[in-house]
């Protein structure tokens, strides 16, 4: 790290609790001192020192174009001289309504809003709105952005009352929050069996991304769908990571589950400041000023937003990216389990769409229980040693990596060649 990087380093941490304005991006799960990012193209970060990086982290999922791809940027460009900001509907806020509804199976209206902590903590409280309860069911390792009633501890094997994950969470809103493992649906028939009369709703990232990449096993997104109908809960997908990534219209398009409420993040903003919840009419039509149910923000649907996130929705439709994407993200996540495993490193790894994930044990891992278990400090330096030979991946071992149609198969081939030299370190 330069003197100037070490400068801007301690200026932030000065100015800025632990010196960045999201955790992970501390790097303190890996070690080390994160960098500071200038510009980016393509498939790759440039820093404050002018160094390459080639990046699966995406901005955490939205840049399935890569970055500054042009189709993105010329549409900002165009909206930037008409104005930033309205306080007042725009057409563009109806295209992209439009654009959702037609995309997403289970979604008849949508409320666009800020961002994907925004939209899950509205669908909760839509939901309880509609049900009349107050309980509300997620799963550990299934983050649903940082209100109160989602940071919550896990409990293990069987549901127990939350207790707060945070400081500055009440013990209150915590026990309204029931906590299970994923993909352990006995466990969620036994709490409905108990208390399912005072559940509103089932939270859930149907293909878990905030773990590590963890698929549903065969069955449990079915069995969601039949337990919350059979007791009159709401299932909820949120989608903020798998929405057009594991599929054009998300998770639910790709497994054929439709759930009632659907939550979707940056990714429709083409990595701008943006979120959005939708499902069914009669459920939607709750939200004020069609119903009770009150929401608001004065940036909602923001210009800049709707402008780049209709561009990347519009191309992802006309050009139909993903078979590329799927193809990318297997071959990414199959060559380090390779170069690993045949290092004589325990590792496991999988693929859905452009999402993708590998664990340092054996797999495949099925909750945030068993990802626990990998083995966290070879992450770490494996982490380091392709940071140091220009390959970015996320600075936590509980996170999906992603690819964008700018990572074309030279970029891949590229990025195992160094995955094979850190292996190489590390073993």
């Amino acid at each position: 790290m330069s003197e100037r990087t070490k400068g801007l380093w301690a200026r932030a941490q000065a100015l800025i609790p632990g010196g960045v304005n999201s955790p992970v991006r501390s790097f303190r799960s890996v070690g080390g001192d994160p960098f500071f990012v200038a510009r980016a193209e393509g498939a790759y970060l440039y820093d404050t020192e002018g160094r390459r990086y080639t990046d699966y982290v995406l901005s955490w999922g939205p840049l399935i174009l890569g970055h500054a791809h042009p189709v993105v940027t010329e549409a900002v460009k165009r909206q930037v001289g008409r104005g930033t900001s309205y306080g007042a509907p725009t057409a563009a806020e109806v295209e992209m309504a439009e654009r959702i509804v037609g995309m997403v199976p289970s979604v008849e209206m949508v409320r666009l809003v800020n961002s994907g902590t925004e939209a899950t903590m509205t669908a909760l409280r839509l939901a309880r709105a509609a049900t009349g309860r107050v309980l509300v069911l997620k799963f550990t390792g299934c983050y649903h952005g940082h209100a109160d009633a989602f940071l919550v501890a896990a409990g293990s094997g069987v549901a127990t009352l939350g207790l707060p994950d945070s400081p500055g969470v009440s013990e209150t809103v915590a026990a309204e929050t029931l906590v299970l493992p994923f993909n352990d649906l006995d466990a969620v028939e036994r709490l409905f069996e108990t208390r399912g009369e005072e559940i509103s709703s089932i939270f859930v990232e149907p293909v878990v991304g905030n773990s590590g990449l963890i698929l549903p096993v065969e069955g449990f997104l079915e069995g969601l769908r039949a337990i919350t109908e059979r007791h009159g809960a709401l299932l909820v997908f949120d989608e903020v990571m798998t929405g057009f990534r594991v599929a054009a219209g998300g998770a639910q398009e790709r497994y054929g589950i439709e759930p009632d409420l659907t939550t979707l993040g940056k990714v429709i903003g083409g990595g701008l400041p943006i979120g959005a919840f939708g499902g069914r009419r009669d459920l939607m039509e709750r939200m004020a000023p069609a119903g009770p149910v009150y929401q608001a923000g004065t940036l909602s649907g923001n210009p800049l937003a709707t402008a780049a996130g209709n561009a990347q929705l519009r191309y992802l439709v006309e050009e139909d990216p993903f078979e590329h994407l799927a193809q990318a993200a297997e071959r990414l996540s199959g060559g380090i389990v390779s170069a690993l495993t045949e290092a004589g490193i325990r590792a496991s790894g999988c693929s859905v769409g452009s999402m993708w994930g590998v664990f340092f044990s054996e797999g495949p891992v099925r909750s945030f229980e068993e990802a626990q278990l990998a083995d966290l400090d070879r992450f770490r330096a494996f982490h380091r040693a392709c940071l140091d030979r220009g390959v970015f991946l996320a600075p936590s071992p509980f996170e999906a990596g992603f690819v964008s149609t700018a990572h074309t198969p030279g970029v891949i081939d590229e990025t195992l060649e160094v995955v094979r030299a850190a292996v190489l370190e590390i073993a």
